[in-house]
């Protein structure tokens, strides 16, 4: 579905991404983790070009045709740039602090992209936002403007702005981190919900114990690399690398055993 090979994306003289190579799968839920600073953000705004790599290649193959192709290398330049639209278009964005508009109601926000982007007429671009507020439990706050909502329901309003476009790739961004912890229960629920639907998501996460439950795969990224690649119990279990063991001993998943017998 998704190829991308040799990745490198740096801020300053700070190395970010340094030859990334993934390929996903259409259907894979894949848990993103590693320490902060790592990379894990800026590869997800790279494959929806919010952030422009310097090097690499990214491309899209159709599960259903195999000959509709989109192919982006970079740098940006030409065909590649307008390649980089069209790719744009497959992924869907979930960010950690919302970025719902201020000035519009909840259906206005979900309704914005279908609208604006996609060109759809109000009436059908609304049973389509309905049909999503409905999905992620928030329909009776249809007409309620994000200073009216917590949290959590504004996170809600976001993931189904992102369904109502009807994305090819999720991308979820630490989608909790902005949350009290009363409230990450709810957002939890509805990506879990969104994943048995079958879209194919890719998550950036600290919730570890979400990731393992959720996901098929299971990427470990450090110093702008993968480390480990694996299905969930592999990674938190046994991981392959030293690196990976520490990371989660240290976010309390590896457990020492407290005595020997």
């Amino acid at each position: 579905m998704l190829q991308i090979k040799g990745l490198k994306k740096k801020f300053n003289n700070n190395q970010v991404l340094d030859g990334i190579d993934l390929t996903i799968n259409k259907g894979d839920i894949i848990g993103i983790i590693g320490p902060s600073g790592t990379g894990k953000s800026t590869l997800l705004r790279c494959i929806n070009f919010l952030e422009t790599a310097e090097e690499g290649e990214i491309t899209y193959i159709d599960d259903n045709d195999s000959s509709n192709v989109i192919d982006v290398k970079f740098p940006l330049k030409g065909q590649n740039k307008k390649n980089s639209l069209k790719l744009r278009k497959k992924t869907g964005m979930v960010f950690q602090n919302f970025n719902l508009f201020e000035h519009k109601n909840t259906l206005k926000n979900v309704m914005s992209g279908l609208t604006i982007v996609q060109k759809k007429k109000k009436d059908e671009a609304k049973e389509i936002a309905l049909k999503e507020l409905e999905n992620v439990g928030l329909l009776d706050h249809q007409n309620h403007y994000p200073r009216h909502l917590s949290g959590g329901q504004k996170q809600r309003v976001a993931i189904a702005r992102t369904l109502a476009m009807k994305p090819e790739i999720i991308l979820l961004d630490e989608p909790t981190s902005a949350l009290d912890p009363e409230l990450i229960g709810e957002v939890l629920d509805i990506i879990r919900k969104v994943a048995k639907e079958g879209y194919t998501m890719i998550l950036v996460s600290h919730e570890m114990d979400f990731i393992r439950k959720v996901s098929n795969r299971v990427i470990f990224l450090d110093k702008g690399h993968v480390i480990e690649d694996d299905k969930p119990d592999q990674v938190f279990r046994n991981p392959k690398h030293e690196r990976t063991r520490q990371f989660l001993k240290k976010m309390h998943m590896l457990k020492e055993p407290e005595y020997i017998i």
